[in-house]
């Protein structure tokens, strides 16, 4: 049985919410907070399984409580939003740098034709975010060098970088802020990102990306031309490849692994495409997605990373990786921009069309 507790301070809300995750046999909401305030003490009493945390409440709201629950009492949280306001919007994400694992939608009201989709979709993400035992923080920077040798990245011979494609889902956000803050404006490269997420929120976290990094921030279109230096987030509902000529291609392909956008699909797309001129990688998430197509661009000369266990909020997809030996290099989140200046600087980019 997983105990929830439910932090909304809206009664209307709260009530709905209570509803839809106690139909489930399998979860129990065991009290609800109607703000930041109430949520503390209803942690230390309760001692929640998971929390389902509201943004915008009265006299603490969700970002701070938030970050006292995970400076003090770390358990699994998820924001349930309803909002899709550019201010809450960009606060969510901030809430997920502050430790909370994902975010998800309200669901529909009962009567809507999407009810029943939504509010299973809501139930299986607690369940789900209850298995995460060990919430972590982004880490602290290190120093110290970082050896990097991209010639052992496969046979083949080492080759100008051309395009940084990264594959993320829970936890994945404030890995991939930590990740491109750690490059500038003039990386020689584009970067392509398959962030999961619940439908909704990709355009608000393309800005909260590009608000917290330095580099711009795009939620691709079908047929953009990728530009160095620009990162482009693949859609809501939406398969993403890339072709010859350094342009970007929306699919309306199968879900793969019932995943859409799926990481293996740009993946492979990547391998065919740039072969040993790319940089691939993996970042904390739940399930495998993305990890045999790892393993095939470094099988074609690709230098490929995943993010290590200890900074890794779930460790699913990074550790899938390299099980299956597709990673070239296993590196904390706050060292994988030095790996990739690093690649790039060793073998030279080159953004002529192919």
């Amino acid at each position: 049985m997983i105990t929830v507790l439910i932090v909304e301070d809206s009664p209307v809300v709260r009530e709905f919410l209570s509803y839809v995750l106690g139909s489930d046999p399998g979860i129990r909401v065991i009290a609800t907070a109607r703000d930041g305030e109430e949520a503390l003490d209803a942690v230390r009493r309760y001692r929640p399984d998971v929390i389902t945390m509201d943004i915008h409440m009265p006299k603490m709201d969700g970002l701070e409580a938030t970050r006292r629950i995970m400076e003090t009492m770390p358990t699994p949280i998820v924001i349930v939003s309803g909002s899709r306001d550019g201010q809450e919007v960009a606060t969510t994400f901030q809430a997920l740098e502050a430790g909370a694992l994902t975010v998800h939608a309200r669901p529909k009201g009962i009567g809507h034709a999407q009810y029943e989709t939504t509010a299973r979709e809501l139930v299986q993400t607690v369940k789900l975010m209850a298995e995460v035992k060990l919430v972590r923080r982004r880490p602290h920077a290190r120093n110290g060098a970082l050896g990097v040798h991209p010639a052992s990245a496969g046979s083949c011979t080492p080759r100008p970088i051309r395009v940084v494609a990264i594959g993320a889902s829970t936890g994945g956000p404030p890995a991939l802020q930590t990740v491109l803050a750690g490059l500038s404006k003039d990386f020689p490269a584009p970067l392509l990102v398959v962030q999961h997420m619940t439908s909704g929120f990709i355009g608000g976290f393309a800005e909260w990306l590009a608000e917290v990094t330095r580099l711009p921030v795009h939620v691709a279109r079908h047929g953009d031309a990728m530009l160095p230096g620009h990162v482009y987030v693949a859609p809501d509902d939406y398969q993403m490849r890339v072709v010859h000529g350094d342009a970007i291609v929306l699919a309306v392909d199968p879900p793969e692994g019932g995943l859409r956008p799926s990481v293996s699909f740009l993946f492979r797309s990547i391998a065919e495409v740039y072969g040993g001129a790319a940089i691939a990688g993996l970042l904390s998430g739940m399930g495998c997605d993305g990890a045999d197509a790892l393993r095939l661009l470094k099988e074609r000369g690709a230098v490929t990373f995943a993010q290590d266990e200890a900074s890794s909020v779930v460790h699913g997809m990074p550790g899938a990786a390299i099980r299956l030996d597709a990673a070239t290099h296993v590196l904390a989140a706050d060292r994988i921009a030095g790996m990739l200046i690093e690649v790039v600087k060793q073998r030279g980019c080159n953004n002529r069309g192919v």
